[in-house]
């Protein structure tokens, strides 16, 4: 499986849909659905974070079951900053990339010495004890969570209202969609994509294959703790919740309904699933069943992803 960039025609698309994304907070304001500039910030962090799974997963071949660990630690590194009386998210943020990259890298460097199954098991497993040492955390809030007693603020601007954390998270997407588009011609991109393909010969020619794949677990999980951050201003708590094995599930079904290995699979399968769940939730409380039979319909009629339908083999 190869990593797959966007068609030459799609990059003047995707500054449109910048553009229109700039744009739909003040055309939902105008339209009296503020409600909908929320939801489509929790897209926007969803999306952040399905793509740094895909960086693991598509890039570097790993199935981890773990990664919502990485989101969860991020939410709560925000929330501790705020109790400590850190209230700027340019210096709260950077601390949950860090710790969550840190703990991605400790679980990387023993999981990493395991493979297919028993990788995947690994992962769950350093999940399910970062899940269950926080729900025992009492000064953590336990089972109950830790709320954030207001949003924070960036660079002074306050991210008390809808509209400006939408923008951060919308720039923070962009940036990072930058890097990964930059990531897949560089060197690093690369080799880790040889690695996937064929790891023996890429040992045989000298390459740390352990180190490329380490790097990128981190890398991964760091992101996924920017994107913890973001959902902890959001919602306004820290949940153990966020750190579950359905949550990490949740996550690779994104990435696998956009399309792994694709540069924009994340962003499109996040947009998918939670659109369609927003959607079915008001027609039918049986909504989950009929989400089902829609995703059935992705699988087996784009199995490599829906962003396959409009990408471009790269390599």
């Amino acid at each position: 499986m190869a990593f797959y960039r966007p068609a030459p025609w799609q990059k003047p698309l995707s500054v449109a849909l910048l553009i229109a994304a700039l744009a739909l907070p003040t055309l939902l304001t105008a339209i009296g659905q503020e409600f909908y500039v929320g939801f489509a910030t929790r897209v926007l962090i969803f999306a952040l974070a399905a793509t740094s799974l895909n960086l693991v997963l598509g890039f570097g071949g790993m199935v981890s079951l773990g990664h919502a660990a990485f989101l969860g630690a991020g939410a709560y590194v925000a929330a501790i900053c705020q109790q400590a009386g850190i209230n700027e998210a340019l210096l709260a943020f950077p601390a949950a990339m860090g710790v969550a990259g840190l703990f991605a890298l400790l679980v990387g460097a023993i999981s990493l010495r395991t493979r297919g199954v028993y990788f995947i098991m690994i992962t769950l497993a350093f999940a399910q004890m970062a899940y269950y040492l926080f729900v025992s955390a009492r000064a953590w809030g336990g089972d109950d969570g830790l709320p954030l007693t207001g949003k924070m603020a960036f660079a002074g601007i306050g991210l008390g209202g809808d509209t400006p954390l939408y923008y951060l998270a919308l720039g923070c997407l962009a940036l990072v969609m930058l890097l990964f588009g930059r990531l897949a011609d560089a060197r690093f991109g690369r080799t880790l994509q040889a690695i996937r393909e064929n790891e023996t010969r890429m040992e045989a020619l000298g390459y740390a294959v352990f180190r490329y794949r380490l790097a990128a677990f981190a890398l991964g999980g760091a992101l996924a703790g920017l994107a913890g951050a973001l959902l902890a201003n959001l919602t306004g708590l820290a949940s153990p919740n966020l750190l579950q094995w359905t949550q990490s599930g949740t996550l690779l079904v994104m990435v696998i309904i956009g399309g792994v290995g694709y540069l924009y699979g994340g962003v499109v399968g996040a947009l998918i699933l939670l659109v369609l769940e927003e959607f079915l939730v008001g027609l039918t409380p049986h909504w989950h069943i009929a989400l089902g039979v829609l995703l059935l319909g992705v699988v087996l009629f784009a199995p490599k992803g829906v962003a396959a339908l409009f990408g471009k083999r790269h390599g």
